[in-house]
């Protein structure tokens, strides 16, 4: 039986093949269509990517912060000058206020200096990008004629119409209105998104001292109101030994740090040093994580003395429970500290608590004290800052080194956490070692390689 099997196999297998050599087919293929520019599509990429380079967010930001340093420039000097007309005589007094206007007039000469070539290069840039763009969308609309399937037809269709829906559906969606709780209550509203950046500089640090913070008091002393200061960690990124104050947003601009620097202590680093970025400034009073301790340290700005918290046991300090991303950890970012309406907050993370987020507020008082604690369920390593707004705690992410996320709220009123807020933000810099915000104006400020930024906090 096998062996038939076999034989009758074989005999179809000959067949087959005489077959397949006897009636062999060949046919021409021509193709009508024609041969699609991959070169022309290549320049076009070229082109954009060309432009893209040239037209960035900072270009227009470094035109927005010289307007707004001349804009508070301006009545600056005007005031000089009517003080000027008022002194007696043209003594030792009237010299004096002589050489700050005209060095006034000189730091905004240098500045519209700057301003014209800003805004002529932008001009160039502007009509050359204008140009290139409709230069791009000539040659796009061209090469569509090569969509014989009309794909990229259709895709423009759905495009619209799921545009056109979306618009439909936010139209027509139901929302709830916000459930208000009398310890949480915000006289802003719930916060929901930021805009800028507003305010981009470097002041007079040196490019290599990247770590920093600044920001205003909300609680100033009489004729401090609008005083603005910063803190330099100039030892190794890690260590610093003095405030800086500037008298106007202007003077922090152009780099005038009158009434000038205030000293915790001559040597750096040694007892009661600033450790890490994350300082704040409130009632005159400077809260950061003293040197190589698990304590918080209070500077009194009028009496310079200093007055030290211990926290709890298991605390994580000396870099141990940093803010961090995928690529990086933020050095001796341990403690974060955060001011908003109702005062001076802690951010830190303990043994504990298994590294994740806790949040304790700080009591004023020489020294301090923790009052009340909250413990979050999100670990601090893969948050990379933190700040306080009316009693909600907040937590970014880093995305790209374009873009952070504001991705996370605690509200200590109720507990409730949430992990899909969705407020993003566009960076100056790669990486944020500091993110603060400011009651006084509703202000996000950020320290980034040297550079200050702020972004405007908007409440619904």
């Amino acid at each position: 039986m096998k062996l038939n099997t076999i034989i009758l196999l074989c005999s179809l297998f000959n067949v087959t093949q005489q077959l397949n050599l006897q009636d062999r087919c060949m046919c021409e293929l021509t193709n009508k269509e024609k041969p699609f520019p991959h070169e022309n599509l290549n320049s076009v990429n070229d082109k954009a990517l060309k432009c893209s380079r040239n037209v960035t967010p900072q270009k227009a930001l470094e035109l927005e912060s010289l307007m707004l340093g001349l804009e508070l420039r301006l009545p600056q000097l005007i005031k000089d000058v009517s003080i000027l007309e008022k002194e007696d005589d043209g003594a030792l007094y009237g010299v004096v206020s002589l050489q700050v206007i005209e060095n006034e007039l000189t730091e905004i000469k240098h500045m519209v200096d700057r301003l014209n070539t800003t805004t002529k290069g932008h001009q160039r840039i502007t009509t050359g990008s204008g140009r290139q763009l409709e230069q791009l969308r000539a040659e796009l609309h061209e090469m569509e004629q090569y969509d014989t399937f009309q794909v990229e037809k259709r895709r423009k269709d759905n495009h619209r119409l799921k545009r056109a829906l979306d618009e439909c559906r936010v139209e027509h969606e139901f929302k709830p209105q916000p459930t208000h709780h009398p310890d949480s209550f915000c006289p802003h509203g719930r916060f929901v998104n930021i805009t800028g950046p507003r305010f981009f500089s470097a002041g007079n640090a040196p490019a290599t001292y990247k770590y920093g913070g600044w920001g205003r008091d909300p609680k100033p002393g009489l004729g401090k109101e609008n005083w603005y200061w910063r803190v330099i960690l100039t030892n190794s990124n890690r260590y610093g030994n003095y405030i800086s104050f500037y008298s106007s947003l202007s003077s922090l601009t152009v780099g005038i740090n009158a009434p000038g620097n205030v000293q915790i202590h001559p040597a750096n680093p040694t007892t009661n040093t600033i450790q890490g970025p994350n300082v704040v400034l409130y009632g005159e009073a400077l809260y950061y994580n003293c040197y190589n301790n698990d304590q918080l340290c209070r500077f009194n700005i009028t009496s310079k003395t200093i007055s030290n918290l211990q926290l709890p046991k298991g605390t994580r300090f000396n870099s141990k429970g940093n803010f961090c991303h995928v690529d990086e950890c933020y050095p001796y970012t341990d403690f974060d500290l955060a001011i908003d309406e109702s005062g001076v907050w802690l951010i830190y993370s303990t043994t504990d608590h298994f590294g994740n987020l806790v949040l304790s507020k700080v009591e004023e008082g020489d020294p301090p004290m923790l009052s009340q604690t909250w413990h979050t369920s999100v670990y601090k390593q893969a948050v990379t800052n933190t700040f306080m707004a009316c009693g909600i705690l907040y937590a970014t992410r880093y995305i790209n080194k374009d873009m952070e996320e504001i991705f996370y709220s605690f509200d200590t009123s109720t507990g409730v956490e949430k992990f899909n807020l969705g407020i993003f933000m566009n960076k100056m810099c790669p990486n944020i070692f500091f993110l603060n915000y400011s009651p006084v104006d509703q202000m996000l400020h950020v320290y980034c390689d040297a550079n200050m930024v702020s972004y405007k906090a908007l409440f619904e």
